[in-house]
């Protein structure tokens, strides 16, 4: 039997292997991608059980892709810009930006990092996305992820429901590329089911950070995304991507 793991890159592979080999970036020259958000994308040390998908991202891009994982832990659309790597994205003049929040805007409102999805939130993406396109630089929207949690009847929670709407709207407003990984990361749990799912992320306490599977199935449903987002993003994945 396929682990979860393959099952995704099955899936990933057929979405590369529609791409064709005559437009290929790496006669384009060198592309770069940052990315920014948080702990679900961030790089993690390697004395640490969690993963973000950012971290394992790389190695399913073409070989002139660079990435630039410039990812928070705790980081909301408030927060993000304060640690100064919002300047820093800017800075480096990337190709593309992909940008996924939710996960701590969500947070209690008596928190610093929380925001209400259809006010602060909003604002702040339509702030990357206005100031992206004046840096010259292509945003790209990612819904946040569901957490691997379920309510009474075994179906995947919806906290993140609303900022995942909030996000689609403004993508569709400011015609902006969006990768709906509450959409993808929502079917594959509702498919998985809780005891299904379990190896995705850290433990059973912390169902919001993923395992190293996790993250790789994650970054799966990126590439998948991306493939079908548009075409210059489809072209920085690899026509073949490994077997994992």
């Amino acid at each position: 039997m396929f682990s979860i793991s393959r099952k995704i890159g099955a899936l990933a592979l057929l979405a590369g292997a529609l791409l064709s080999p005559s437009v290929s970036l790496a006669k384009e020259g060198d592309i770069s991608i940052v990315l920014v958000g948080d702990s679900t994308v961030a790089d993690w040390g390697k004395e640490k059980p969690a993963r973000g998908w950012g971290q394992v991202l790389p190695p399913l891009l073409a070989s002139n892709v660079k990435v630039i994982n410039l990812a928070v832990c705790g980081a909301s659309t408030k927060t993000f810009p304060q640690t100064g790597n919002w300047k820093r994205a800017l800075d480096d003049k990337p190709n593309f930006i992909l940008v996924q929040f939710g996960h701590n805007d969500s947070h209690s409102p008596s928190l610093p990092e929380a925001t209400r999805a259809d006010e602060e939130y909003t604002t702040n993406l339509e702030r990357y996305i206005s100031e992206a396109r004046a840096a010259g630089i292509s945003p790209v929207l990612v819904t946040p992820m569901h957490r691997r949690m379920f309510d009474s009847k075994g179906k995947p929670t919806e906290e993140l429901a609303p900022y995942a709407e909030a996000m689609r709207r403004i993508a569709k407003k400011q015609n902006v590329p969006l990768i709906d990984l509450y959409q993808s990361s929502g079917a594959l749990l509702t498919s998985l089911g809780e005891a299904g799912s379990a190896s995705l992320t850290v433990s059973d306490k912390d169902r919001t950070h993923f395992s190293e599977e996790g993250a790789n199935v994650m970054a799966k449903q990126v590439i998948e995304g991306m493939c079908a987002a548009s075409p210059e993003l489809a072209r920085t994945v690899r026509s073949s991507l490994p077997a994992k």
